[in-house]
């Protein structure tokens, strides 16, 4: 957790929205050296790594700093922000894209005209041929394009929640799920993914298939379900979802004897595809 005193410390800050903490953003974080922190400038927007979760992807203190309370500030105020907040400032990261102050007015290379230290601006990160962006991963994870949004983030795409109760059904009728409700985060498109999933504070994950949909063959509620593959695990309060890749699309079944034979094709392909990370 950043505390005011690691803030302090800081000689290079990156500056940024920092939604995702992908493969892009990482590349700014390697110009900070040791005493870096990272200034987010919240846009209230973020949904791929919504406030603090974005702690969880790197070692750096952060600094949130909301949009609606500097988007007015002209340059020269803005950078008087920055060192009141980094009274060691020596060195300031940014992407290529980057803008700031009243109106977004100001761009990367401005900083340099009202910052006496040195100012990184770094190009545009490309993999396969594809910019890394958080507007990217946010169509990739829309359309159940894990794999491809994964390859941008350089992890695999992560939500947290509190657990809620299910349906009823699952340990009596189908299988035993772990039920959340993840708040402020975007969802992949509905279906049946293969995943790892995360009980309270355990230290690892277990290989998992998860649904995330209505559940239109029962109640027709929406549900975000976790059903784990190496055995019953007692959830008592919350829980992670890792998406690795996505199964097959939400539909409906006649009766529950139907649905049941599609987890257990469902809980094969997950344990497949999981199995072939592995190797």
């Amino acid at each position: 957790m950043s505390t005011a005193t690691d803030l302090k410390k800081a000689e290079s800050i990156a500056l940024g929205g920092f939604d995702g903490m992908h493969l892009g953003h990482q590349e700014l974080f390697k110009r900070l050296g040791i005493n870096g922190a990272i200034v987010v400038i919240e846009n209230g927007y973020s949904n791929l790594t919504p406030g603090k979760t974005r702690e969880r992807h790197t070692p750096y203190p952060i600094l949130y700093l909301p949009l609606e309370e500097i988007r007015h500030l002209e340059a020269e105020a803005f950078m008087a922000l920055l060192r009141e907040n980094f009274p060691n400032l020596e060195k300031i990261v940014v992407g290529y894209d980057f803008h700031f102050g009243k109106e977004r007015k100001y761009d990367a290379q401005y900083l340099k005209n009202v910052f006496d230290g040195e100012v990184v601006i770094v190009d545009e990160v490309k993999i396969d041929g594809f910019s890394v962006h958080s507007r990217f991963i946010r169509e990739f994870i829309k359309e159940g394009k894990m794999k491809r949004a994964n390859r941008l983030l350089g992890y695999n795409y992560t939500i947290y929640g509190n657990l809620v109760a299910g349906q009823g059904l699952g340990k009596k009728e189908l299988v035993a799920t772990v039920n959340i409700e993840a708040n402020g985060f975007s969802l992949p498109k509905e279906g049946v993914y293969a995943t790892f999933t995360r009980i309270d504070d355990e230290e690892h994950f277990h290989p998992s298939v998860s649904f995330v949909g209505h559940r239109v063959s029962t109640d027709g509620s929406f549900a975000i379900e976790s059903h784990i593959l190496d055995g019953e695990i007692e959830c008592k309060q919350k829980a992670q979802i890792a998406f690795v890749d996505f199964l097959r699309e939400n539909r409906k079944f006649d009766n529950l004897q139907e649905l049941k034979e599609q987890i257990r094709k469902d809980i094969h392909m997950a344990k497949r595809e999981l199995k072939m990370l592995a190797l």
